[in-house]
């Protein structure tokens, strides 16, 4: 069974920087898709960012040019380096690897 641990996640003001860190404990796949979705209070879970088997990254609209996923197979860790942060940013952002899910990191971006 594999589990998830994420971390990095915190309150910052709009224009700062963020780095969360997801490691897996457990048996992953490389053929998994691995990446970011996150849920803000009344609004639908998004894909922020996610990396396909093929390591092609695909990212949320609103977070291209800011957002870059990242990976390290031998630590089996995923990273989402977020810069220029918004208040429309602010939400609980979820790891997912495969099958497995993160509990979830809040991430709070306010002035």
């Amino acid at each position: 069974q594999v589990h998830l641990a994420e971390s990095g996640g915190g309150s910052v003001q709009p224009g700062e920087s963020l780095t969360l860190s997801c490691v897996a404990s457990g048996s992953i796949s490389s053929f998994y898709f691995m990446g970011w979705y996150r849920l803000a209070p009344g609004k639908r879970r998004e894909l922020v960012a996610q990396i396909t088997p093929g390591d092609k990254i695909n990212y949320l609209d609103s977070v291209k040019g800011r957002f870059t996923l990242s990976r390290d197979n031998a630590k089996k860790t995923i990273y989402l380096q977020m810069t220029n942060l918004k208040s429309e940013d602010t939400a609980v952002y979820y790891c997912n690897q495969g099958p497995a899910w993160g509990q979830g990191i809040l991430v709070t971006v306010s002035s």
